[in-house]
């Protein structure tokens, strides 16, 4: 039996589809088949969702949490884990949240669990924030400058994570990078937006700080940390390209224009 946690995010969701028969853990009731509920937080709200589990696909925003999360599967005899990470986890990494995820690979690693860590680029849905202001302003601002980087659709990787926790033995051990079958800069995004819409979208180049002081008056969370992270991206952290999305599922990742195409230009999004 598989257990899929942050089940109604962009990747859990996708997983769920494409596993069919799964348990998940979700925070509140959603009508799932075989779900439980429970909290990252709250260890002993967890036993119910992992007993009986063979398979754990760890997906969340609550990286923090997810110690608990895997001392409880491990006492539940879990075997494999299957672990979304940050590609850039480094224990000495400038970014606290990548820091974070370097302590959580890392305690897996030395749980007694078989595990499989998957370590994606850039997700091509974080684009999606840009709707508001590309429709009020015709454009969009940021500090990425004109760094390049590998950005993936989360559905690919949920496509990967489901293949791999159908059947884990063969990735005992590994990580994996996943990225889309290009690089992009956010010109890219403008131009690629402009062609999937038939409107004009310009990119306006803003300083680190400009962006930071933008998303915190738009309330964004994380709004330093982001901010941070845009920066590297400038100065060419997501400027590489992996083929093992294609060696784990024996096809090409989507790129950004038919992503683009499909999420922003009429036509129905793919699951």
């Amino acid at each position: 039996m598989i257990l899929v946690t942050g089940a109604t995010g962009k990747i859990g969701s996708a997983a769920v589809r494409l596993l069919g028969k799964v348990r998940t853990l979700v925070r509140t009731p959603a009508s799932g088949a075989d779900e439980v509920v429970g909290d990252f937080s709250r260890p002993d709200t967890l036993d119910a969702a992992l007993r009986g589990i063979d398979t754990l696909l760890l997906i969340g925003p609550a990286v923090a949490a997810q110690t608990a999360v895997l001392d409880r599967a491990a006492a539940h005899g879990v075997r494999h884990v299957v672990r979304i990470t940050n590609h850039k986890a480094h224990a000495d990494s400038p970014v606290a949240r990548r820091r974070e995820h370097a302590r959580i690979d890392a305690h897996l690693k030395a749980s007694g669990m078989a595990y499989t860590l998957l370590a994606p680029n850039f997700f091509m849905q974080n684009l999606l924030a840009l709707a508001p202001e590309i429709a009020a302003t015709g454009g969009f601002s940021g500090s990425a400058g004109d760094g390049r980087i590998g950005m993936i659709d989360a559905h690919d990787v949920a496509a990967a994570a489901a293949v791999i926790a159908a059947a884990p033995q063969p990735h005992g051990g590994r990580t994996y990078l996943l990225t889309g079958p290009e690089l992009v800069t956010f010109a890219d995004v403008a131009r690629e937006w402009a062609s999937a819409t038939g409107r004009p979208v310009g990119y306006r180049r803003i300083s680190v700080e400009e962006h930071r002081a933008a998303m915190e008056s738009n309330g964004v969370p994380e709004a330093g940390s982001n901010a941070q992270v845009f920066g590297l991206l400038a100065e060419g952290d997501g400027a590489w390209l992996s083929d093992d999305f294609g060696a784990i599922t024996g096809r090409e990742p989507r790129g950004l224009r038919a992503f683009l195409a499909d999420c922003v230009g009429g036509k129905q999004s793919r699951a």
